[in-house]
C-alpha cells in the first residue's frame, strides 16, 4: 500500500513539472533601464526550469548616477507560503539569494534609503515585482540589472528616528520651506510696493509736463548758507569749493561754510583755497574740527549755531552743482510748509566703466521712480544727504542732527516729516556727482547705506507706527522704505535655502506642491523690470533697440546686486544688532576716464572674510548649477547661475584691485 502511494506521488509530481515546462515559452526578462518597464514589473515573469533549489542573482543600479548601489536591502517573499529571503547588495551592487525553492515570489526593495523608481509615496511592499523560480536546465536565476532610486537625497537621509520613516528630516524640510517661502513673500511684497510707486510715478509724469514752476526773484531771495562737510578729501576739496563759490545768487545773501574734519594735508589745501575765494569777496568760512565726534552729523550739528542763513544747502565733496542750482530750488520755499527741497543726482563719470554704469542705473531708479512715486502719492521721502536744501527752522523743530545712526539724513528726514513738514522733490534739477570707480569704494558706500537704513528702522519704526495724525499709507510706505535694505538679507537667505530646497524636491513629493510657488520670484522680477524701465535714461527713438539694451543692463544690475548681497547682509545685520562702527566715507577720485586714474591713498583694499565668502558662494552656486543642468533639472539653474556670476564678479573685481594696489 505504501509503495502504491509513493508511485502516485511521483506520477503527479512529474505531471506538474510537465505542465510548468509547457508554459516555459512565456519567459520575460526585466530591463529596468526604462523606468516604465520597472513600474510594470509586477506583471513580469522570469522562469527558470529546475526541480531543485536555485540561486537568484541580480544587480542594482542607482537611477540618477547609474552607479552600482551597495548595502541595499533586497527581499524575496513567497506568494504561496510565509517563506522570506533577505540579502544585501555588495560593493558592486550585486545581490544573491542562495538555495531558493521552486515557486512564485515577489522581489522587494525594503531599504531605509532606496526604493524602485516611481512614486515614493507608495509603500515598498507594493513596489515589488513577480519572480517565478522554476526550471531544470539553468543553474541560477540571473536577473537583468535594474534601477533603484533614493527615497530621500543625501541631505535628508537620516533614517528612522521617529514613529514614521524620515519623520524628523521631513519636519526640517517643512521648516526650511516655511523660511524660504517667507523670504519669497517678503521680496514679492517689496516688488509690489515698488510697482505701486512706479504706477504713481508714471501717472504723475504726464502732469509734470504742464507743471508751472516758480520763478526766482532776486529781490525776494532769502539768505542761504551752503555747507560743505569734508574729511580728508584731498582729490576733490578744491573743486567743490570753487563750485559753491560760483553760485549765481545775490552775494549778500550767500554764506559758505567748509566743515573740515580732515586729519591730513587736506586741511591745508582747504585753508589755502578758502583764502583765495574769500579774497574775491565771497562770504566763506573754514570751520576745522579736531574732535570728530558724530562724524558728518556731528560736524553739521556743531556748525548750526554759526549758520547765518534761514536755509542750509548741503553738498558732499564729490558734487559739482551748477551755478543756477539755488535759483531753481529756492523759489519752492515760498510755501512755508516745505522744510526740504531735494534734487536728483547726476553722474559725472557714468561712462567710466560697466561698474559705474550699473551704479547709475540703480540710482536712477531711486531718484526717478522711488522719490518721484513717493512724492506723487504724498508719502514720506528722504533727504539724500547732499544735493538738497533744508529750512533751518525745520531742522531745529525736528530735533536737530543726531549721530546715533550712519544715515543721519534719513533719520532727520523722518523726524521732520512726522512733525508735519513737507518735502519737495525736484526731479528736473540735477546735482551732478561722482560715482565710486572701484569695487572696494562701492562696498564701503553700500555698507554705510545698508547699515544706516537698518539703524534708522530700529530707531524710527515704533515712532512711525504710533505717531499721531499719520495716514496708514504713509505708515506702510515709511516702514517699507526704512526696511528696504533688508531685501538683501532675504535674497541671501533665499539663495542659500534654495540648495536644500532642491533636495527637498528630490526627497518629498508631497512638498513639491509648495515648491512650485517659487515662480513668484519671476513675477517679482517683472515688477522690478517695470520700475527700472521707467527710470532708464538711455532710451532712444528706437524703442525695440532701447528695450533690448535695457534688458541686458537690468540683468547685469540684478546679477551684481546679488553678488553684493553677502556684504550688504552683514551690514544690515550689524545695524539691527546695534553693532556700532565708525563713519567710513566713500573715497573720491576726481577722474572721468581710466587714463586719469593714478591711484587713491584713501581707497584701502584687503582680503576680508566677506571676500572669501563671496568666492566660496561663487563655487557653491556655480557647481550646483552645472550639476543640475547635467541631470536635466533646470528649474533653478538660471537663478544659481546668476548668483554664481554675481559673486564671481564681485570676488574677482576685489582680487583684481588688490593685485593692482600691490603693484
Amino acid at each position: 500500500m505504501i509503495k502504491f502511494l509513493l508511485i502516485l506521488v511521483v506520477f503527479f509530481t512529474g505531471f506538474q513539472s510537465y505542465a510548468v515546462i509547457a508554459v516555459a515559452n512565456t519567459n520575460v526578462k526585466i530591463d529596468t533601464k526604462d523606468t516604465s518597464v520597472a513600474n510594470a514589473a509586477q506583471s513580469s515573469v522570469q522562469v527558470i526550469k529546475s526541480f531543485s533549489k536555485r540561486d537568484v542573482r541580480g544587480t542594482l543600479i542607482d537611477a540618477v548616477t547609474e552607479n552600482p548601489t551597495e548595502k541595499v536591502n533586497v527581499v524575496l517573499k513567497s506568494k504561496t507560503s510565509k517563506s522570506t529571503f533577505e540579502t544585501e547588495s555588495d560593493d558592486d551592487g550585486i545581490f544573491l539569494f542562495k538555495n531558493v525553492p521552486v515557486g512564485e515570489y515577489q522581489l522587494l526593495i525594503e531599504d531605509k534609503d532606496y526604493i524602485l523608481p516611481g512614486d515614493p509615496e507608495k509603500a515598498a511592499s507594493k513596489r515589488g515585482f513577480a519572480v517565478n523560480v522554476d526550471g531544470e536546465h539553468e543553474t541560477a536565476y540571473n536577473m537583468e540589472p535594474f534601477k533603484v532610486s533614493l527615497k530621500v537625497s543625501w541631505m535628508f537621509n537620516w533614517g528612522d528616528k521617529g514613529a514614521k520613516e524620515h519623520y524628523w528630516s521631513h519636519l526640517v524640510a517643512k521648516i526650511i520651506l516655511i523660511i524660504y517661502g517667507s523670504c519669497l513673500v517678503l521680496v514679492f511684497f517689496y516688488s509690489i510696493l515698488q510697482l505701486s510707486l512706479s504706477v504713481a510715478y508714471a501717472r504723475n509724469r504726464k502732469k509734470k509736463e504742464v507743471e508751472v514752476r516758480p520763478v526766482f526773484d532776486p529781490a525776494k531771495a532769502p539768505k542761504v548758507t551752503v555747507q560743505l562737510p569734508m574729511f580728508n578729501e584731498l582729490y576733490v576739496a578744491e573743486r567743490i569749493i570753487e563750485k559753491a563759490a560760483a553760485f549765481d545768487y545775490p552775494a549778500d545773501k550767500l554764506e559758505i561754510q567748509v566743515l573740515d574734519d580732515s586729519t591730513d594735508e587736506t586741511k591745508d589745501v582747504i585753508a589755502k583755497k578758502v583764502a583765495e575765494v574769500a579774497a574775491t569777496g565771497v562770504n566763506i568760512k573754514h570751520i576745522h574740527r579736531v574732535d570728530r565726534t558724530g562724524y558728518k552729523a556731528g560736524a553739521l550739528d556743531a556748525a548750526m549755531d554759526k549758520v547765518e542763513g534761514e536755509f542750509i544747502a548741503i553738498f558732499d565733496a564729490d558734487f559739482e552743482p551748477e551755478p543756477d542750482f539755488l535759483q531753481k530750488t529756492m523759489p519752492y520755499f515760498e510755501d512755508e510748509k516745505i522744510g526740504v527741497v531735494q534734487t536728483r543726482w547726476g553722474h559725472i563719470n557714468k561712462t567710466y566703466s560697466v561698474l559705474t554704469q550699473l551704479q547709475a542705473f540703480g540710482l536712477n531708479g531711486h531718484f526717478a521712480v522711488e522719490q518721484g512715486g513717493r512724492t506723487a502719492s504724498g508719502h514720506f521721502i528722504n533727504f539724500n544727504g547732499t544735493g538738497g536744501i533744508w529750512r533751518k527752522k525745520c531742522i531745529e523743530d525736528a530735533g536737530g542732527w543726531e549721530h546715533d545712526t550712519l544715515t543721519e539724513d534719513l533719520d532727520l528726514s523722518y523726524r521732520a516729516q512726522l512733525r508735519g513738514w513737507k518735502f519737495k522733490y525736484c526731479e528736473h534739477v540735477i546735482a551732478p556727482a561722482e560715482l565710486p570707480i572701484t569695487m572696494s569704494a562701492l562696498k564701503s558706500q553700500q555698507h554705510r547705506w545698508m547699515k544706516g537704513g537698518a539703524e534708522c528702522f530700529r530707531k524710527m519704526a515704533w515712532r512711525i507706527l504710533t505717531f499721531k495724525n499719520v495716514k496708514i499709507g504713509d505708515r506702510v510706505h515709511g516702514l517699507s522704505h526704512l526696511f528696504n535694505s533688508s531685501v538683501f538679507v532675504f535674497i541671501l537667505i533665499m539663495s542659500l535655502l534654495s540648495l536644500p530646497v532642491l533636495h527637498i524636491k528630490d526627497s518629498f513629493s508631497d512638498l513639491n506642491f509648495f515648491i512650485q510657488f517659487g515662480s513668484i520670484f519671476i513675477l517679482s522680477t517683472i515688477f522690478l523690470m517695470y520700475y527700472y524701465w521707467l527710470a532708464y535714461r538711455d532710451k532712444t527713438e528706437n524703442k525695440f533697440k532701447s528695450f533690448i539694451q535695457f534688458v541686458g543692463r537690468f540683468f547685469q544690475f540684478l546679477i551684481v546686486s546679488m553678488g553684493l548681497s553677502l556684504s550688504n547682509t552683514v551690514a544690515v545685520l550689524e545695524g539691527y544688532l546695534g553693532i556700532k562702527s565708525s563713519f567710513v566715507r566713500t573715497p573720491k577720485f576726481n577722474v572721468l576716464s581710466k587714463g586719469e586714474f593714478k591711484g587713491n591713498k584713501y581707497d584701502k583694499k584687503s582680503i576680508s572674510l566677506i571676500t572669501l565668502g563671496e568666492g566660496l558662494l561663487m563655487l557653491l552656486f556655480g557647481g550646483t548649477a552645472i550639476n543640475r543642468a547635467i541631470y536635466g533639472d533646470l528649474g533653478m539653474v538660471p537663478f544659481h547661475l546668476m548668483l554664481a556670476i554675481g559673486y564671481g564678479l564681485v570676488f574677482f573685481y576685489t582680487i583684481g584691485e588688490l593685485r593692482t594696489q600691490k603693484k
